[in-house]
């Protein structure tokens, strides 16, 4: 009833210590009036005490069930994440498994973590307005499915991507190898990159045709092809001592991949009589 305070007392039980001494600090600074705080350790669990004796109940109970998804994000998350791995992909070895844990924590971004944090407090929210305790560990592991779903696609992208990036750098490596184990056809080449688009011009600034017929397509056969395919092919083939590239544009993956590849025959050139022609669209793109 208006003008009467309202009474709602919740318990909340751990048997982590750490988890009890964070709800107790967070508690400490917590910005809500009309609370008391009280601690009691029992044989298997702490229980921690949140008393109020405000009017909004809701808004009690709304700002309870927040605290307690950012703990559960900061102490069960991890722990959710290292079983879902073990679990879905027990047949990596134990360092992949590392690394895509990694990748996962990297991962979540800001929506994917709103959307988690939104679901654990409703889930809580629901819970405490027909209950006065919750045993943490429990209502955690059999409370909040829809949570661990998202998690669970989390790391089915990071495996995903840990796979691809892992094929890349195989990729990349067995490129490196080819480059330094064969001679090379040319000793300057240089590649003008625009609008995501390339040429080849050799040491006389004359246009080398690309080879379009894939020479050394078993180096490529898991790859879709497109123009800077063709040219990576063509430069694969001549093998160049020097490789300029003379950005137009700034540097993306294709260029990042070139660096890795031809690592230190690469030169980088943005201001040069070559690049300021095609910076004026007199040099168009076309091979």
């Amino acid at each position: 009833m208006e003008g009467f305070l309202l009474f709602k007392t919740v318990c909340i039980k751990t048997s982590n210590k750490n988890i009890a001494d964070y709800l107790l600090k967070e508690l400490e600074y917590f910005e809500f009036k009309d609370i008391y705080v009280s601690c009691y350790d029992f044989r298997f669990y702490t229980n921690v005490i949140i008393h109020y004796v405000g009017k909004n109940v809701d808004l009690f109970l709304n700002k309870i069930s927040t605290l307690l998804s950012y703990c559960v994000i900061d102490f069960y998350e991890p722990v959710f994440i290292k079983n879902l791995i073990n679990t879905n992909y027990f047949y990596f070895s134990t360092e992949d498994k590392k690394q895509i844990y990694t990748l996962c924590l990297t991962n979540v971004d800001f929506s994917n973590s709103i959307a988690m944090l939104n679901i654990i407090s409703n889930a809580f929210c629901d819970y405490f307005s027909d209950n006065k305790y919750v045993i943490l560990d429990g209502f955690v592991h059999f409370k909040l499915g829809e949570y661990v779903k998202i998690l669970d696609s989390i790391v089915d992208m990071c495996v995903n991507k840990f796979i691809i990036d892992r094929e890349y750098n195989e990729f990349i490596s067995l490129l490196k190898t080819y480059i330094q184990t064969t001679p090379s056809s040319a000793d300057i080449i240089h590649l003008i990159y625009k609008n995501h688009d390339s040429i080849l011009l050799d040491s006389s600034k004359q246009l080398i045709k690309f080879n379009d017929e894939l020479i050394n397509k078993k180096y490529l056969s898991d790859i879709s092809f497109s123009s800077n395919d063709f040219a990576l092919n063509t430069l694969l083939t001549l093998l160049p001592k020097k490789l300029y590239i003379h950005l137009i544009d700034e540097e993306d993956d294709f260029i990042n991949t070139l660096k890795l590849i031809f690592d230190n025959r690469v030169f980088i050139c943005t201001d040069c009589n070559l690049c300021n022609l095609y910076m004026s669209n007199k040099g168009k793109i076309t091979n």
